[in-house]
């Protein structure tokens, strides 16, 4: 609706249009007041329109940039799960305890640990991964890295030839692998990655060794000689010290193996040409205990634990030692800003329940 198109109207259509729309004290005027109001009605119903327009914009606007942060997030997250497959499929030796990595040459030895275990070590330069990552083209991404055992025979020339019995996927970030051999051979190990159609870039390869012949209770006792050396923390985490560990298979076990008791030296009884001798033991075991109360408040604050001060360190924390004796007690701790306008409470509720148990001897024919 335009200036020009009303003034090809006649008054009284343009005062039923004004009418239409609303147009107040419509009556009363003249043609070129009428055409004013409905062109500035037209402009008033038309702004609305506008606004949905420049809204839809901005919700458009907002939609592109969430779609854009969306594919940001989903691009760093798949460029960390590459890096994470990166890890576990580089072969290359990681460099130990924090130290500065150190130029490496591809090597590995195979060391016979038992009739049937070989432990391997290896270590890969990441140059030499480069390398296999170019040879291998478009394999590389559905390569593995693998352990191939490889038996030595003799040919009808006397040469050795090798046979693949078995391939063992492995991963990055370590330089030691622990196989198993089921039977007697003479064999080696190389490491390198295995495509998918089953060709092998080989990184290193081991020395030639020969496995003993042996029986289950030598492989056995060689494992026990390994355990015997921390048998103590082994024992532990095994449940051996456990309040919950009702059954005794666990220590027989180990004391069979070991041949020694398990666990605090046991009391034992001697006997002299047959007869018992009475023993009057001074052995005794006192047990105390105590407790660290620590904790962080804001800088300059005052805390107090039972009513006494505490040291509170320039950063905030604090920490003191309390007295634990045998019964409940209710410790509360309170800490107040500098000008006392603040205050915090928490309260500490510990008890401490300490039971003697009865002596227990043991013959020293149990073990």
């Amino acid at each position: 609706m335009t200036a020009a198109n009303l003034k090809e109207k006649p008054v009284r259509d343009l005062a039923r249009m004004a009418k239409q729309h609303g147009v107040a004290g419509w009556h009363s005027m003249r043609k070129d007041q009428l055409i004013r109001a409905l062109v500035r009605k037209a402009k008033l119903h038309r702004s609305p329109q506008a606004g949905e327009v420049r809204q839809l914009e901005k919700t458009r606007d907002r939609e592109a940039a969430a779609k854009a942060a969306r594919d940001a997030a989903i691009t760093q997250r798949i460029e960390e799960a590459r890096a994470r497959l990166l890890r576990v499929k580089s072969l290359a030796t990681p460099p130990e305890g924090g130290k500065p990595r150190q130029a490496v040459r591809d090597r590995m030895v195979v060391m016979v640990r038992g009739p049937h275990w070989l432990h391997a070590f290896w270590e890969v330069s990441p140059r030499s991964i480069a390398r296999a990552e170019a040879a291998l083209g478009q394999d590389w991404h559905a390569a593995r890295p693998v352990l191939r055992l490889l038996q030595l025979e003799n040919g009808l020339q006397g040469s050795p030839s090798e046979r693949v019995v078995r391939t063992i996927e492995v991963h990055g970030g370590v330089k030691n692998w622990f196989v198993d051999i089921r039977e007697p051979m003479r064999c080696r190990l190389e490491i390198g990655y295995l495509t998918a159609a089953g060709r092998l870039h080989a990184l290193a390869r081991s020395n030639a060794v020969s496995t003993p012949a042996g029986i289950p209770a030598d492989t056995l006792d060689a494992h026990w000689a390994d355990i015997a050396a921390d048998c103590e923390k082994i024992y532990a985490m095994s449940g051996g010290f456990s309040p919950e560990n009702n059954s005794t298979e666990l220590q027989e076990l180990f004391e069979e193996r070991l041949r020694r008791p398990m666990g605090p030296p046991a009391a034992r009884t001697t006997c002299a040409d047959g007869e018992d001798q009475d023993r009057v033991s001074d052995f005794q075991l006192e047990v105390d205990a105590e407790m660290i109360v620590y904790g962080a408040t804001q800088p300059g604050s005052y805390v107090t634990l039972q009513g006494e001060p505490v040291k509170v360190q320039p950063d905030g924390t604090f920490r003191v030692r309390v007295d634990l004796p045998n019964k409940r007690q209710v410790l509360p701790i309170i800490a107040s800003t500098a000008d006392g306008v603040e205050r915090q409470t928490v309260v500490l509720a510990v008890e401490r329940n300490t039971k003697s148990m009865e002596p227990l001897g043991r013959d020293a024919g149990d073990f």
